[in-house]
């Protein structure tokens, strides 16, 4: 089970911390991300992270997001900065139990989504 949270209203050049904990399953054995979804569009992969640290970006959000986890915790997290009116959609916390899912995007696990809006 993932559950997200962390998701709000902010200003365009703010940040936020978006968090997901895992519960269920070996957390450590699983490799994560994040996904994200605007209104009208499609869902996009964001951000994933290998079991060991080895991170993954999409190239619009490199520089400004870092993906991060905690395997003692079961959680995971994404740090957003420089945030603008196109980062604003529901983002969705995603686990898989392939080891290449963190950079192809292939995750068959995902929890609700919370909602970021970025105003301009």
């Amino acid at each position: 089970q993932l559950q997200a949270s962390g998701g709000g209203l902010v200003q365009a050049g703010g940040s936020l911390r978006l968090s997901c904990a895992a519960s269920g399953r070996t957390f450590s054995s699983y490799v994560m991300g994040w996904f994200r979804q605007a209104p009208g569009k499609e869902r996009e992969f964001v951000a994933g992270i290998s079991r060991t640290g080895g991170t993954f970006y999409i190239d619009s959000v490199k520089g400004r997001f870092t993906i991060s986890r905690d395997n003692a915790k079961e959680m995971v997290y994404l740090k957003m900065n420089s945030l603008n009116p196109e980062d604003t959609a529901v983002y969705y916390c995603v686990a898989d139990s392939q080891a290449s899912a963190y950079y192809t995007g292939r995750f068959d696990y995902w929890g609700q989504g919370t909602q970021v809006t970025v105003s301009s």
